[in-house]
């Protein structure tokens, strides 16, 4: 089964993450993040269960004794107890929960699809993260990097000054430093309270005007966004944080990760073919929210493809 495309999954992948983008309309603006999210979780489980694949979730809900569904390792798919299409699966179904139960912009369901593998089997924890967008010299971003040499590089690249840069960046407490030393350097910072997945993806769309993703924020999100990366260019670092956490560490390295210290780039997090989906939940800079009018519901959603090398926006409606 090596030479199976997974583009010929594309339309089942929208459906999985549109219909789990309908399941949590009920919830956006209601303050009710664990509901909001579990409607996803179950609709993104039903759904991947409905397709023909032997799938294997590498990043999802957390770890068994933690997330009841959408777990990693937790097998999906017509084919889960039957060989068949082996695809290793990063998901995150609600991505941006704090988002749609404020209904603010940019929550989404999110899914990433690769060959058995392909994607990194990184345990739910913390990852420092840059990224900027395609069309700059490879190298020009590194973590071991202050943020001003960062900055400088990315400047230098773009051809402008450190000043005409922003970086986003999440609202959290552990950034004030990063947040310091940024400004100090003199580029502007636009500050998410969620959305890492987004966030990342909004330094590659000249639309956000964001020349530069850096922080702090999940694992998972770190390999959904590489996936998007893979697709529509750009670079991207990261680096798993355990904190001496001898627990963590011990996990990861059940989970083959040998060196705890190690920076990963775009292409190490999802190699080779790579799908990557999102739907808007809220609506946001890359998709429209869930509607409902007249019996129907609209949901938005992207699908991009490294195999066939495009980004493919579909508008859908379903019966209510």
């Amino acid at each position: 089964m090596s030479n199976y495309s997974l583009s010929s999954l594309s339309s089942s992948i929208i459906e999985v993450v549109e219909k789990a983008a309908i399941s949590c309309y009920d919830w956006i603006g209601k303050g009710n993040e664990k509901l909001a999210d579990q409607a996803a979780v179950t609709s993104m489980r039903e759904n991947l269960n409905l397709m023909n694949i032997n799938g294997t979730i590498v990043i999802g809900e957390g770890e068994r004794d933690e997330a009841p569904m959408l777990y990693i390792g937790e097998k999906v798919g017509l084919q889960k107890n039957n060989g068949g299409l082996e695809i290793d699966i990063a998901l995150d179904p609600l991505e941006g929960t704090t988002i749609c139960a404020h209904a603010s912009e940019n929550s989404l369901a999110v899914i990433a699809f690769a060959k058995k593998g392909n994607l990194l089997y990184a345990p739910d924890v913390y990852m420092d993260k840059i990224a900027v967008g395609a069309g700059l010299p490879l190298g020009v971003i590194d973590l071991d990097n202050s943020p001003k040499v960062n900055l400088s590089n990315i400047a230098k690249a773009k051809k402008c000054n450190i000043s005409d840069l922003t970086v986003m960046i999440l609202k959290r407490d552990r950034h004030a430093d990063l947040i310091a030393k940024i400004r100090e350097a003199g580029a502007k910072i636009r500050l998410i309270g969620d959305g890492d997945v987004a966030g990342v993806i909004a330094c590659t769309n000249q639309g956000t005007k964001v020349d530069a993703y850096m922080g702090i924020g999940g694992a998972p999100e770190g390999v959904l966004a590489a996936a998007a990366l893979r697709v529509i260019g750009g670079q991207m670092m990261g680096r798993l944080i355990f904190n001496n956490d001898e627990k963590q560490i011990s996990r990861a390295k059940k989970m083959g990760i040998i060196d705890i210290n190690k920076k990963y780039t775009g292409e190490e997090m999802a190699k080779g073919d790579v799908i990557f989906a999102a739907a808007g939940v809220t609506d946001g800079y890359m998709l429209k929210g869930v509607k409902k009018q007249n019996g129907k519901v609209f949901a938005s959603s992207l699908i991009m493809d490294s195999t066939a090398k495009k980004v493919t926006y579909t508008d859908s409606e379903y019966l209510c």
